[in-house]
């Protein structure tokens, strides 16, 4: 009997699809197309390289070349996207994260989507604790009033303050807004586009959550709607940015009512 010994397995194949994925994701929301130079600077990889592997992905119209020689994403990747936005449901996406925080915090977790004037909770995950600010799936709040409202409110366009400042930074913490009994902080989930999912808000009663707990919970709050944001198939970098940013602050904006701050609602 002949014994014949394999070789190891190549990782050239792997590599080349690596750097692949890495051309690709060179794209960025805001790019219509890119220059050969420019693919190279964000992807650290040799010219030649990028052009062996894009003649792959010419054919697989993964990427598309203009006359000017630019190249940019190709009609493939919007079919599988559209595949995966079929595939993807939103509870599979958001509960599992929602937990995670619900977990961490020992508070509430609500995810709110808007509805016309109003705002609904979609899902909800409860403090641990026996009391607990209570809100069902389906119940309808305002939306100009609490931090899931007022960001909901700011990511659809409304003009003016706090509004502003809640599109720069990406959260919303509100003390006394809606409620003098509750409180809450709160941060935008997007899909593909960008378009705005709705907003995750972390809350609780205001004995225990005041406003210096919603600021150390502002960093995982906005990671969390990164992450969300990332498994809806959209851009997060800005969350992340603002995430690290909320991280290393010691202070943030706070909704007051009558100018006095004081607890506040979700």
């Amino acid at each position: 009997m002949t014994v014949t010994q394999s070789k190891p397995a190549s990782t050239n194949g792997v590599a080349a699809l690596d750097r692949a994925i890495a051309i690709l994701d060179a794209f960025a929301t805001a790019d219509r197309s890119l220059s050969l130079a420019e693919i190279a600077a964000r992807t650290g990889l040799y010219k030649s390289t990028i052009l062996r592997l894009a003649n792959s992905l010419l054919r697989g119209q993964l990427l598309e070349r203009l006359d000017d020689g630019r190249y940019r994403v190709g009609p493939a990747t919007f079919r599988l996207g559209a595949l995966y936005q079929r595939s993807v449901v939103a509870i599979d996406i958001l509960l599992p994260i929602m937990r995670e925080l619900a977990e961490r915090s020992w508070e509430s977790v609500a995810f709110y989507v808007r509805s016309g004037d109003v705002r609904t909770c979609l899902y909800r995950v409860e403090s641990k604790h026996p009391i607990r600010y209570t809100i069902r799936e389906g119940d309808v709040l305002p939306l100009l009033a609490g931090s899931g409202g007022r960001l909901l409110a700011a990511f659809s366009g409304q003009q003016g303050e706090p509004y502003e400042t809640i599109r720069k930074t990406y959260y919303c913490l509100s003390v006394g807004d809606r409620d003098p009994e509750t409180a809450g902080v709160s941060a935008p989930v997007f899909g593909p586009g960008p378009t705005l999912l709705g907003a995750l808000t972390l809350s609780g009663p205001s004995t225990r959550v005041d406003a210096a707990f919603l600021q150390r919970m502002k960093n995982p709050l906005i990671e969390a709607a990164a992450r969300a944001t990332r498994a809806f198939g959209e851009d997060a970098s800005m969350l992340e940015q603002a995430a690290h940013k909320a991280g290393a602050e010691a202070e943030g904006p706070v909704l007051k009512r009558k100018g006095i701050e004081s607890p506040g609602s979700a």
